[in-house]
């Protein structure tokens, strides 16, 4: 019987050079745009990549946003069949092969990180012993510790991009004896905010700084609406991950004066701020439709409250709402400060609402706008290259 001809696809996997090798874990793949997965999506092209998707120590409580959470991973495991499979997704021939293994959501007692060592072991010890060895292994979740610790041959980079121990809902003690632990294997550590790259040096860490980058290209396509008159509210647009780091008090007091939509998953926020009229809670949205979304709005906002995670943070959305070339208004955190000169910065609930409707009413001042050039050195391709640079240098 005469066997198929090779499809175009196959054609093109075959006449690929023969790539190093990344393994990386982080966030579930394509779940949304993670500062992990811009970089690894300019890296492609010259590595093959295995993702692993991973939880961190948030133990399910009975909630609508943990069913939802548990109800993707458990289609994710069923669809990689658990262990090592590899989860059915794109025909791509450059996407990373994603794996789903199967883990118990708690790191907190001995009995928990033995049976997850034993699951992760049993379904990883394929990925991370094939051949080609690989290039390197990226985490940017202390979880994988004891992973590091039953394949220390490998070349282990710690790509630390939030305080977890932090963060709301997360098991903090847990997180940071995890993390003092994966340091212990890591050969390089790559931070995203000098306060991270402070704390780190505080044990005896010295980390790599890198700031996220920003894909200027996908914000071109945002049109500033014409300026809000005396006669209409201006409306505020915030985007991303909405819990309990947001001022509940500056939010509640836009809504006097302004519409505010607030675009993502959201869970744990102040109750006051679900039932106030005028601001609508919309959910998440593709990444792709954000321009759409910024081009119905006056101002963006990033009205982040002053908490130790929220000062450790890189906010992915804070070159992205400066690339849209609308006014932005932000409560001073030390990643904000350092572009400080291209938007408006205030902590006060009333100077931030005068803001919003001073930037709402008038163009962009030139200053802002001159600042934002610097924009043009920000690219994930940039900050791509220097990543690659940092872990292909570092020795297991």
């Amino acid at each position: 019987m005469r066997q198929d001809m090779p499809t175009p696809l196959q054609l093109l996997v075959e006449t690929l050079p023969d790539r190093p090798r990344l393994v990386v874990f982080s966030d579930d793949w394509r779940r949304h745009p993670s500062s992990s997965q811009h970089l690894i999506l300019q890296l492609l092209s010259r590595y093959r990549v295995d993702w692993v998707n991973t939880v961190g120590t948030h133990r399910p409580r009975l909630s609508l946003g943990d069913l939802r959470r548990g109800i993707e991973k458990l289609k994710g495991w069923t669809a990689g069949h658990g262990d090592s499979a590899p989860v059915a997704g794109t025909s791509d021939p450059l996407a990373p092969v994603v794996h789903a293994p199967i883990h118990w959501p708690g790191f907190k007692t001995r009995a928990e990180r033995m049976l997850n060592r034993l699951l992760l072991r049993r379904a990883l010890a394929g990925v991370l012993n094939a051949d080609p060895k690989p290039a390197a292994v990226i985490t940017t979740v202390p979880i994988t510790a004891d992973l590091a610790a039953s394949f220390p041959g490998l070349k282990w980079i710690y790509y630390c991009v939030d305080d977890f121990a932090e963060w709301p809902g997360l098991d903090g003690d847990t997180l940071r004896r995890m993390e003092l632990d994966l340091l212990r294997h890591a050969t390089t550590v790559i931070c995203v905010s000098d306060v991270l790259k402070r704390r780190l040096a505080g044990l005896g860490i010295q980390a790599h700084l890198l700031t996220h980058g920003v894909e200027l290209t996908h914000w071109q396509a945002v049109q500033r609406r014409p300026l809000c008159g005396p006669g209409r509210r201006p409306t505020l647009l915030y985007w991303g991950h909405a819990d309990t780091r947001l001022d509940a008090d500056i939010l509640l007091h836009l809504t006097a004066t302004c519409d505010v939509r607030m675009v993502g998953r959201y869970d744990e926020v102040d109750n006051r701020l679900v039932r106030q009229r005028g601001i609508a809670w919309t959910g998440p949205q593709p990444y792709e439709r954000l321009p759409e979304l910024a081009s119905e709005a006056d101002v963006l906002i990033m009205p982040y409250a002053d908490l130790p995670v929220t000062r450790a943070m890189q906010p992915l959305k804070l070159k992205e709402y400066l690339a849209t070339g609308l006014p932005v208004v932000a409560t001073p955190l030390p990643a904000n400060r350092a572009w400080g000169d291209a938007m408006d910065l205030t902590a006060d609930p009333d100077h931030f609402a005068k803001l919003c409707l001073t930037r709402a009413r008038r163009s962009l001042p030139d200053s802002q706008a001159r600042a934002r050039g610097r924009l043009a050195n920000e690219s994930w391709e940039n900050k791509a290259l220097q990543f690659e640079q940092w872990f292909m240098a570092s020795k297991p």
